[in-house]
């Protein structure tokens, strides 16, 4: 296909969305590489991420490009070609989050460097969405999710909870601290093992390094936050089994995940290659699904809307930092993850992604749950 047909028919897409070839508005994209219109045309999201990456393309407000091209549905435009539809034929037919599959994402994700999120995340390293409805900062919109987390369980003194997915450690220590409960967290990242025991040394809190179904034991109250995303559809069920099977009777588990308007099969492929191998983004209905006959969902908290500014505000702490940063990593990982995190910060303020608490008891609470906000 000739350049100048590729670029008009990506212009297409792009007008529906306000955004111009090489226009004069933040949202513009500037092409620096003629190769750019074959290669979005052929690859469809990988490509985009992939020749940003190159450096083919620039866009002075990345967030805004995509806050506005994606609820025109850009993909919908874009012919499938075969690599993209074997990802999706691949990930209807393989548990890519399989047991054997477990550790892969701490691996490529969570253990790439502590410096990496102790720079970009607030002071606890909370790696998840703050909440920022009375919180003019992160590190307080961050406190302000661990304690409505805190609040939602109905947490009391001596209680023994269960963290599946506890990072750093930072819902540990605080809800330890703050509420004087004693907490088991598991992670499948060994720097994140690591460096969350030393962080919650003094603290009744255990951090183990285990893979979720290899859980024992019961507990007053679950929390996994930021986990659900890489637990994979083809294990939703076994991961809400093994939650009720670790919950006590009376006790309130609480789930916090990114939630998708949309069922999908599979996650984004630029997303797959190079930000979070194996993980899915769940839908309401999945969700609704894997507990039918388990749980009874108690109250479900939709407060997507702060991820946007939670995202912004990482990406201003990881560009601040950069200086530092760069000694151990090149210009090529700077534009693959400025691209991940103001892309992420657009596609919440579309309102395609969403963020959901969801609060489950086994048996539905007598009298009825009082929410909490």
């Amino acid at each position: 296909m000739r350049t100048d047909k590729s670029k008009q028919i990506v212009q297409n897409i792009l007008t529906p969305a306000g955004i111009t070839i090489n226009g004069s508005q933040p949202w513009d994209i500037r092409v620096k590489n003629e190769n750019f219109y074959q290669r979005v045309l052929h690859d469809g999201s990988l490509g985009l991420g992939e020749s940003y990456m190159y450096g083919w393309w620039e866009c002075e407000k990345l967030d805004e490009f995509f806050g506005r091209i994606i609820p025109s549905r850009p993909e919908d435009k874009i012919k499938r070609k075969w690599r993209l539809l074997f990802h999706l034929f691949s990930s209807a037919i393989i548990n890519r989050s399989s047991r054997s599959r477990a550790f892969e994402i701490g691996e490529r994700h969570y253990d790439i460097g502590n410096d990496l999120f102790k720079y970009m995340l607030d002071r606890r390293m909370v790696y998840s969405c703050a909440y920022w409805k009375d919180a003019d900062n992160l590190d307080d919109a961050q406190e302000a999710k661990l304690d409505l987390i805190c609040r939602k369980l109905a947490l009391h003194p001596g209680d023994r909870i269960l963290d599946i997915g506890c990072g750093w450690g930072s819902f540990a220590k605080y809800a330890a601290g703050k509420y004087g409960v004693e907490v088991v967290g598991i992670t499948v990242s060994k720097e994140q093992m690591e460096l969350g025991k030393e962080m919650c040394k003094g603290f009744p809190v255990e951090i183990r390094m285990q893979d979720y179904r290899d859980l024992s034991g019961v507990f007053d109250h679950i929390v996994s936050v930021g986990m659900f995303e890489h637990v994979g559809f083809k294990n939703y069920e076994m991961f809400m089994k093994t939650t009720r099977r670790c919950l006590k009777e009376g006790g309130l588990f609480l789930l916090h995940t990114i939630g998708n308007r949309h069922t999908m099969g599979s996650n984004d492929p630029w997303f797959e290659k190079y930000i979070f191998p194996n993980s899915i983004i769940p839908s309401m209905k999945q969700i609704s699904a894997s507990v039918e006959e388990l749980f009874v969902a108690e109250d479900w908290h939709n407060f997507g809307a702060d991820y946007d500014r939670t995202l912004i505000a990482w990406f201003r702490n990881f560009d601040a930092s950069w200086h530092k940063l760069k000694e151990k990593n090149d210009e090529r990982f700077y534009r693959m993850w400025k691209y991940y995190l103001l892309s992420c910060a657009g596609i919440f303020r579309s309102r395609r992604l969403q963020v959901w608490q969801i609060v489950f008891s086994k048996n539905g609470v007598p009298g009825g749950y009082c929410s909490v906000r």
